[in-house]
């Protein structure tokens, strides 16, 4: 008897290792999540995420709230009246003498301001001496700090729209230093 107990429990074992394996059938999995995980496409809509603006489902494309851009500084001085003439007491550049480059200074506000205030800043650029654009000033007749111009240049003024998507912060405070030497110079 106990050798027949002892038969069967081998052939038990053998049959239930067998059993588990059949190269012709798929075999049974006890946690199919676990191995085969639902997929989730990126920018899908789903009831997992509801925003608070009504987006539905669509995580991948809203940034966190408090992100910024790789490469951008923040500008904190408001877009007020209050601003600007708070700008105004701004007369040093963050940049130093060696990061202010005049050359490349220049040929930016050639691209982007010599249009409308002149290569001299006198405000007889193209437009205005086509009469375009009328009411440009000269930067001789303008009480400007270099925070003044670079707070203009980001927000606008006016009828001067905002340069802060064109230039980078440096490339914005260089022309601002260059802005003040061609004051100097009317």
């Amino acid at each position: 008897m106990k050798s027949l107990l002892k038969i069967a429990f081998v052939l038990g074992i053998v049959v239930s290792f067998s059993s588990c394996k059949d190269d012709l059938k798929p075999n049974y999995q006890y946690m199919p999540n676990m191995y085969e995980s639902v997929a989730y496409e990126t920018y899908s809509e789903s009831d997992a995420f509801n925003s608070p603006a009504g987006l539905k489902g669509k995580e991948g494309q809203i940034p966190p709230t408090g992100s910024i851009k790789r490469g951008f500084v923040p500008y904190d001085i408001p877009n007020t009246t209050e601003g600007y003439n708070f700008s105004k007491s701004i007369v040093n550049s963050p940049l130093d003498s060696t990061q202010v480059d005049m050359k490349k200074a220049e040929e930016l506000f050639v691209i982007y301001c010599a249009i409308c205030h002149g290569t001299a800043g006198n405000g007889k650029g193209k437009l205005v001496t086509q009469e375009k654009i009328l009411g440009v000033p000269s930067y001789a007749d303008r009480q400007i700090s270099v925070g003044s111009v670079f707070h203009v240049q980001a927000y606008g003024l006016n009828s001067m729209g905002a340069y802060s998507n064109q230039m980078t912060q440096n490339e914005r405070w260089m022309v601002s230093a260059y802005v003040m030497e061609l004051k100097s110079k009317l």
